[in-house]
């Protein structure tokens, strides 16, 4: 029997860890979006290792499994790499008045992290924002009920952010979608 290579072991450990959640307002399985990161990174980079990770970006945040685990079944690398894109949740906070703190985190210690780093988040950032267009072209403003943080000023401050930070990536087809979908949403 084949061996499964690291990403479709990812992939599968990341479907089965999702299992029963959803995308933020909508019936879909959460599974789409760490599959979608995945492939999008996938078009950056053949590192396996980066697109494993992509695949468990969200792993540590949103399921009962932590880095350890991850180290554990994926190898160090992909644990770092998922530690990176993971928030402290700050349980002792409701998700509302943590956003911001989160948020700002994020930003902080982006600049200074490794290309691999930069490709998932952008990744990641355009998948949101992919999926925030499609409720957006629907509902328009009122897509930011569905999102512990509502004012759609934080919103644009955040992504707006990120844009600047991976402008580094602004040649890349990729990076120019994103861009396009924040100036259209947030304009």
């Amino acid at each position: 029997m084949k061996r499964k290579n690291l990403w479709e072991q990812a992939l599968i450990f990341a479907a089965e860890a999702h299992d029963k959640s959803y995308r933020k307002g909508t019936s879909l399985p959460y599974i789409v979006h760490p599959i979608e990161v995945s492939f999008l990174v996938a078009e950056l980079t053949d590192d396996e290792e980066v697109i494993a990770a992509a695949a468990l970006h969200d792993i540590v945040e949103d399921t009962e499994y932590t880095i350890e685990d991850i180290r554990m079944r994926f190898g160090a690398k992909v644990a770092y790499y998922v530690a990176a894109e993971s928030e402290n949740k700050r349980n002792d906070m409701s998700r509302e008045d943590s956003w911001r703190i989160r948020k700002q985190e994020f930003l902080d210690k982006l600049p200074g992290e490794p290309l691999e780093i930069k490709m998932i988040a952008l990744a990641d950032k355009l998948s949101n924002m992919r999926s925030t267009m499609q409720e957006y072209k629907k509902s328009g403003d009122a897509v930011w009920e569905k999102f512990h943080q509502k004012d759609k000023k934080q919103h644009q401050w955040y992504h707006m952010s990120i844009l600047k930070i991976l402008s580094d990536f602004s040649d890349n087809d990729l990076w120019k979608e994103y861009k396009d979908l924040c100036e259209t949403i947030f304009r």
